[in-house]
Protein backbone atom coordinates (compact mmCIF):
# COMPACT_ATOMS: atom_id res chain seq x y z
CA UNK A 1 0.00 0.00 0.00
CA UNK A 2 1.09 3.28 -0.84
CA UNK A 3 0.39 6.62 1.28
CA UNK A 4 1.13 10.48 0.65
CA UNK A 5 2.78 12.88 3.62
CA UNK A 6 1.11 16.13 3.51
CA UNK A 7 2.29 19.20 5.68
CA UNK A 8 1.12 22.25 6.71
CA UNK A 9 2.84 25.58 7.52
CA UNK A 10 5.10 25.44 10.09
CA UNK A 11 3.36 26.95 13.38
CA UNK A 12 5.75 27.84 14.85
CA UNK A 13 8.72 30.94 14.34
CA UNK A 14 12.27 31.80 16.11
CA UNK A 15 10.74 34.25 17.51
CA UNK A 16 7.80 32.35 19.68
CA UNK A 17 11.50 30.36 20.87
CA UNK A 18 12.14 33.17 23.15
CA UNK A 19 9.12 32.18 25.52
CA UNK A 20 10.69 30.19 28.03
CA UNK A 21 8.57 28.76 31.15
CA UNK A 22 11.31 29.52 33.64
CA UNK A 23 12.42 33.10 32.30
CA UNK A 24 15.74 32.49 30.78
CA UNK A 25 17.26 33.99 28.06
CA UNK A 26 17.60 31.65 25.31
CA UNK A 27 21.03 29.05 25.31
CA UNK A 28 21.47 29.81 21.57
CA UNK A 29 20.64 32.65 19.56
CA UNK A 30 21.84 32.77 15.54
CA UNK A 31 20.68 35.79 13.48
CA UNK A 32 21.85 35.30 9.69
CA UNK A 33 24.63 33.06 10.56
CA UNK A 34 26.46 31.88 7.99
CA UNK A 35 30.01 29.68 6.87
CA UNK A 36 30.92 29.80 3.44
CA UNK A 37 33.61 27.90 2.16
CA UNK A 38 35.68 29.01 -1.23
CA UNK A 39 33.47 31.11 -3.46
CA UNK A 40 30.51 27.88 -4.38
CA UNK A 41 29.64 26.19 -1.12
CA UNK A 42 27.92 28.10 1.16
CA UNK A 43 27.36 25.35 3.77
CA UNK A 44 25.26 27.36 6.13
CA UNK A 45 23.15 30.27 5.22
CA UNK A 46 21.78 32.90 6.96
CA UNK A 47 20.61 30.63 9.94
CA UNK A 48 18.35 31.85 12.64
CA UNK A 49 18.03 29.54 15.43
CA UNK A 50 16.62 30.43 19.09
CA UNK A 51 17.55 27.36 21.33
CA UNK A 52 15.35 27.90 24.85
CA UNK A 53 17.02 27.66 27.74
CA UNK A 54 16.50 23.88 29.68
CA UNK A 55 15.43 22.28 26.39
CA UNK A 56 16.40 19.21 24.91
CA UNK A 57 16.87 20.74 21.41
CA UNK A 58 17.34 17.79 18.58
CA UNK A 59 19.21 19.43 15.49
CA UNK A 60 17.79 17.61 12.36
CA UNK A 61 19.16 17.18 8.94
CA UNK A 62 20.09 15.33 6.18
CA UNK A 63 23.65 14.86 5.12
CA UNK A 64 25.55 17.99 3.72
CA UNK A 65 22.41 20.33 5.75
CA UNK A 66 25.20 22.54 7.39
CA UNK A 67 24.62 20.65 10.89
CA UNK A 68 27.85 20.16 11.88
CA UNK A 69 29.52 23.37 10.48
CA UNK A 70 26.72 25.23 12.82
CA UNK A 71 28.32 23.22 15.52
CA UNK A 72 31.57 24.04 15.38
CA UNK A 73 30.70 27.64 14.81
CA UNK A 74 28.57 27.74 17.99
CA UNK A 75 31.71 25.84 19.80
CA UNK A 76 33.89 29.00 18.45
CA UNK A 77 36.10 26.53 16.53
CA UNK A 78 35.47 28.19 13.31
CA UNK A 79 34.20 31.95 12.55
CA UNK A 80 31.56 32.66 11.04
CA UNK A 81 31.39 34.27 7.15
CA UNK A 82 29.09 36.32 8.58
CA UNK A 83 25.69 36.90 10.86
CA UNK A 84 26.41 36.33 14.86
CA UNK A 85 25.59 33.84 17.20
CA UNK A 86 25.36 33.92 20.87
CA UNK A 87 26.15 31.08 23.28
CA UNK A 88 24.94 31.35 26.95
CA UNK A 89 24.57 35.23 26.33
CA UNK A 90 28.15 35.41 25.20
CA UNK A 91 28.85 36.62 21.14
CA UNK A 92 30.97 33.68 19.97
CA UNK A 93 34.14 32.58 18.80
CA UNK A 94 35.07 36.01 20.74
CA UNK A 95 33.57 34.78 24.27
CA UNK A 96 34.42 31.69 24.05
CA UNK A 97 36.98 32.17 27.21
CA UNK A 98 34.19 32.78 29.38
CA UNK A 99 31.53 30.58 27.55
CA UNK A 100 33.12 27.27 27.09
CA UNK A 101 33.68 26.78 30.32
CA UNK A 102 29.77 26.34 31.09
CA UNK A 103 29.89 24.11 28.04
CA UNK A 104 29.72 20.42 28.17
CA UNK A 105 30.70 19.37 24.45
CA UNK A 106 31.13 15.87 22.42
CA UNK A 107 31.44 16.53 18.82
CA UNK A 108 32.36 13.76 16.33
CA UNK A 109 32.74 11.58 18.21
CA UNK A 110 35.47 11.11 21.43
CA UNK A 111 39.36 11.34 21.42
CA UNK A 112 41.03 9.79 23.94
CA UNK A 113 44.27 8.39 24.73
CA UNK A 114 44.34 4.60 24.24
CA UNK A 115 47.47 4.14 26.89
CA UNK A 116 45.16 5.80 29.63
CA UNK A 117 42.60 4.05 32.09
CA UNK A 118 39.25 5.82 31.58
CA UNK A 119 39.89 7.22 35.09
CA UNK A 120 43.20 8.92 33.77
CA UNK A 121 41.91 10.29 30.84
CA UNK A 122 39.11 11.98 32.89
CA UNK A 123 41.90 13.35 35.24
CA UNK A 124 44.19 14.80 32.39
CA UNK A 125 41.45 17.01 31.07
CA UNK A 126 40.02 17.76 34.44
CA UNK A 127 43.73 18.98 35.33
CA UNK A 128 43.56 21.05 32.20
CA UNK A 129 40.28 22.95 33.14
CA UNK A 130 42.37 26.43 35.24
CA UNK A 131 39.42 26.26 37.46
CA UNK A 132 39.12 22.75 38.95
CA UNK A 133 39.80 22.60 41.75
CA UNK A 134 42.50 19.90 42.37
CA UNK A 135 41.40 18.64 45.81
CA UNK A 136 38.21 17.26 44.88
CA UNK A 137 38.75 15.73 41.61
CA UNK A 138 38.99 12.16 42.51
CA UNK A 139 35.02 12.32 43.39
CA UNK A 140 34.49 14.58 40.34
CA UNK A 141 35.89 11.97 38.09
CA UNK A 142 34.15 9.20 40.19
CA UNK A 143 31.02 10.97 39.91
CA UNK A 144 31.16 11.25 35.89
CA UNK A 145 31.81 8.36 35.57
CA UNK A 146 29.62 6.25 37.86
CA UNK A 147 26.48 8.90 35.93
CA UNK A 148 27.53 7.20 32.56
CA UNK A 149 27.73 3.59 34.10
CA UNK A 150 31.63 3.16 33.60
CA UNK A 151 32.49 2.36 37.22
CA UNK A 152 33.53 -0.88 36.64
CA UNK A 153 35.60 -0.21 33.46
CA UNK A 154 37.32 3.10 34.95
CA UNK A 155 40.63 1.30 35.45
CA UNK A 156 41.05 -0.29 32.24
CA UNK A 157 42.71 1.04 28.78
CA UNK A 158 41.05 3.38 27.38
CA UNK A 159 42.22 1.41 23.81
CA UNK A 160 40.23 -1.91 25.55
CA UNK A 161 37.32 -0.02 25.49
CA UNK A 162 34.39 -0.49 22.73
CA UNK A 163 32.90 1.86 20.73
CA UNK A 164 29.69 2.19 23.23
CA UNK A 165 32.49 2.58 25.73
CA UNK A 166 34.63 5.59 24.28
CA UNK A 167 31.13 6.89 23.75
CA UNK A 168 30.41 6.84 27.41
CA UNK A 169 33.83 8.24 28.17
CA UNK A 170 33.23 11.08 25.79
CA UNK A 171 30.27 12.13 27.78
CA UNK A 172 31.83 11.77 30.97
CA UNK A 173 34.09 14.01 30.03
CA UNK A 174 31.75 16.41 29.40
CA UNK A 175 29.65 15.80 33.07
CA UNK A 176 33.20 16.45 35.06
CA UNK A 177 31.55 19.96 35.93
CA UNK A 178 28.07 21.14 36.17
CA UNK A 179 27.42 22.74 32.71
CA UNK A 180 24.92 24.84 31.48
CA UNK A 181 24.71 23.61 28.11
CA UNK A 182 25.71 20.04 26.47
CA UNK A 183 26.35 20.22 23.19
CA UNK A 184 26.11 16.13 21.99
CA UNK A 185 26.80 14.88 18.76
CA UNK A 186 24.94 11.35 18.00
CA UNK A 187 25.96 10.95 21.95
CA UNK A 188 24.30 6.75 21.82
CA UNK A 189 26.61 6.06 18.75
CA UNK A 190 27.74 2.01 19.24
CA UNK A 191 25.40 1.73 22.28
CA UNK A 192 23.26 -1.12 22.49
CA UNK A 193 19.51 -0.45 23.74
CA UNK A 194 19.86 -1.22 27.41
CA UNK A 195 23.12 1.71 26.85
CA UNK A 196 20.55 4.05 24.77
CA UNK A 197 17.93 4.14 27.12
CA UNK A 198 20.52 4.74 30.33
CA UNK A 199 22.01 8.25 27.76
CA UNK A 200 18.12 8.88 27.05
CA UNK A 201 17.87 8.85 30.94
CA UNK A 202 20.68 10.89 31.74
CA UNK A 203 19.70 13.64 29.17
CA UNK A 204 16.34 13.52 30.95
CA UNK A 205 17.98 14.12 34.12
CA UNK A 206 20.57 16.81 33.39
CA UNK A 207 17.67 18.65 31.83
CA UNK A 208 15.32 18.32 34.75
CA UNK A 209 18.15 19.74 36.89
CA UNK A 210 18.26 23.12 34.17
CA UNK A 211 20.98 21.54 31.40
CA UNK A 212 20.10 22.53 28.27
CA UNK A 213 20.68 19.72 26.17
CA UNK A 214 21.59 20.21 22.43
CA UNK A 215 21.28 16.76 20.57
CA UNK A 216 22.55 16.40 16.90
CA UNK A 217 21.47 12.98 16.22
CA UNK A 218 20.39 10.65 13.22
CA UNK A 219 18.05 8.39 15.04
CA UNK A 220 14.92 10.10 14.56
CA UNK A 221 13.20 7.85 17.24
CA UNK A 222 15.93 8.89 19.73
CA UNK A 223 14.63 12.80 19.31
CA UNK A 224 11.27 12.19 19.17
CA UNK A 225 11.72 10.65 22.88
CA UNK A 226 13.90 12.46 24.39
CA UNK A 227 14.08 16.06 22.85
CA UNK A 228 11.31 19.12 23.80
CA UNK A 229 11.95 20.85 21.01
CA UNK A 230 13.72 20.55 17.35
CA UNK A 231 14.88 22.30 14.54
CA UNK A 232 15.18 21.02 11.03
CA UNK A 233 18.10 22.07 8.24
CA UNK A 234 18.19 20.92 4.75
CA UNK A 235 21.03 22.17 2.27
CA UNK A 236 22.12 24.56 5.14
CA UNK A 237 18.88 26.02 5.25
CA UNK A 238 16.71 26.47 7.97
CA UNK A 239 13.45 24.68 7.50
CA UNK A 240 11.73 24.88 10.87
CA UNK A 241 11.98 25.01 14.50
CA UNK A 242 8.94 24.44 17.60
CA UNK A 243 8.66 22.16 20.12
CA UNK A 244 8.37 17.99 18.80
CA UNK A 245 4.90 18.26 19.81
CA UNK A 246 4.16 21.17 16.99
CA UNK A 247 6.70 19.38 14.68
CA UNK A 248 4.23 16.42 14.62
CA UNK A 249 1.24 18.16 14.51
CA UNK A 250 2.04 20.19 11.17
CA UNK A 251 2.08 17.00 9.37
CA UNK A 252 -1.38 15.57 8.54
CA UNK A 253 -3.00 12.80 10.54
CA UNK A 254 -3.78 9.81 8.02
CA UNK A 255 -7.15 7.99 8.86
CA UNK A 256 -7.52 4.12 8.00
CA UNK A 257 -10.47 2.44 7.51
CA UNK A 258 -10.57 -1.65 6.89
CA UNK A 259 -13.90 -2.49 4.95
CA UNK A 260 -14.81 -4.95 2.33
CA UNK A 261 -16.41 -1.68 0.49
CA UNK A 262 -13.39 0.14 -0.25
CA UNK A 263 -14.64 2.06 -3.75
CA UNK A 264 -17.96 3.40 -2.11
CA UNK A 265 -15.93 4.02 0.94
CA UNK A 266 -13.18 6.12 -1.24
CA UNK A 267 -16.05 8.29 -3.06
CA UNK A 268 -17.25 9.26 0.34
CA UNK A 269 -14.41 10.27 1.93
CA UNK A 270 -13.55 12.39 -1.57
CA UNK A 271 -16.60 13.78 -1.44
CA UNK A 272 -15.65 14.57 2.33
CA UNK A 273 -12.90 16.43 0.78
CA UNK A 274 -9.76 14.36 2.41
CA UNK A 275 -6.65 13.99 0.90
CA UNK A 276 -5.21 11.41 -1.07
CA UNK A 277 -7.89 8.85 -1.13
CA UNK A 278 -6.44 5.60 -1.81
CA UNK A 279 -7.81 2.04 -1.54
CA UNK A 280 -5.69 -0.74 0.05
CA UNK A 281 -5.76 -4.29 0.26
CA UNK A 282 -8.01 -4.01 3.22
CA UNK A 283 -9.83 -0.92 3.13
CA UNK A 284 -9.25 2.70 2.13
CA UNK A 285 -6.76 5.34 2.98
CA UNK A 286 -6.63 8.92 3.57
CA UNK A 287 -5.30 12.39 4.86
CA UNK A 288 -7.99 14.19 6.70
CA UNK A 289 -6.71 17.43 6.02
CA UNK A 290 -9.07 19.42 7.82
CA UNK A 291 -11.81 16.56 8.17
CA UNK A 292 -12.91 15.84 11.92
CA UNK A 293 -12.84 12.04 11.77
CA UNK A 294 -16.14 11.69 13.83
CA UNK A 295 -17.72 13.18 10.67
CA UNK A 296 -15.78 10.72 8.29
CA UNK A 297 -16.85 7.88 10.17
CA UNK A 298 -20.41 9.08 10.27
CA UNK A 299 -20.91 9.83 6.56
CA UNK A 300 -19.24 6.31 5.39
CA UNK A 301 -21.81 4.99 8.14
CA UNK A 302 -24.64 6.77 6.06
CA UNK A 303 -23.78 5.68 3.07
CA UNK A 304 -24.05 1.77 4.12
CA UNK A 305 -20.09 1.29 4.27
CA UNK A 306 -19.46 -1.81 6.26
CA UNK A 307 -16.94 -0.63 8.52
CA UNK A 308 -14.41 -3.20 10.07
CA UNK A 309 -12.26 -0.67 11.61
CA UNK A 310 -11.73 2.65 12.06
CA UNK A 311 -8.41 4.24 13.21
CA UNK A 312 -6.52 7.60 13.00
CA UNK A 313 -2.79 7.69 12.90
CA UNK A 314 -1.08 11.11 14.06
CA UNK A 315 1.94 12.04 12.04
CA UNK A 316 5.33 11.29 12.98
CA UNK A 317 8.42 13.21 13.44
CA UNK A 318 9.86 11.24 10.67
CA UNK A 319 7.14 12.15 8.67
CA UNK A 320 7.59 15.65 9.19
CA UNK A 321 10.85 15.46 8.69
CA UNK A 322 10.65 14.08 4.93
CA UNK A 323 7.49 16.39 4.00
CA UNK A 324 9.51 19.61 4.91
CA UNK A 325 12.84 17.86 3.38
CA UNK A 326 11.82 15.80 0.89
CA UNK A 327 14.72 13.49 1.43
CA UNK A 328 15.35 10.79 3.40
CA UNK A 329 17.04 10.74 6.71
CA UNK A 330 20.73 10.65 5.97
CA UNK A 331 23.13 13.35 8.57
CA UNK A 332 26.57 11.31 8.38
CA UNK A 333 28.02 15.11 7.72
Amino acid sequence: MSTSTAVRAPRTTATRQHDVADGREPAVVTRGLSKRYGRDRLAVDGLDLVVPAGSVFGFLGPNGSGKTTTIRMLMGLIAPTSGTAAVLGGPMPGAAGTVLPRVGALIEGPAHYGFMTGRENLARLDAADRTADPRTRAARIDEALARVGLTAARDKKARAYSLGMKQRLGLASALLRPRDLLVLDEPTNGLDPQGMREIRALIRSLAADGTTVFLSSHLLDEIEQVCTHAAVMSRGRLITQGTVDDLRAAVRGRLVVETPDAGRAALVLADLKAVSVQTTPTGVEAELGDLAPDVACAALVRADVRVRSFTTKGGSLEDAFVALTGEGFDVAD
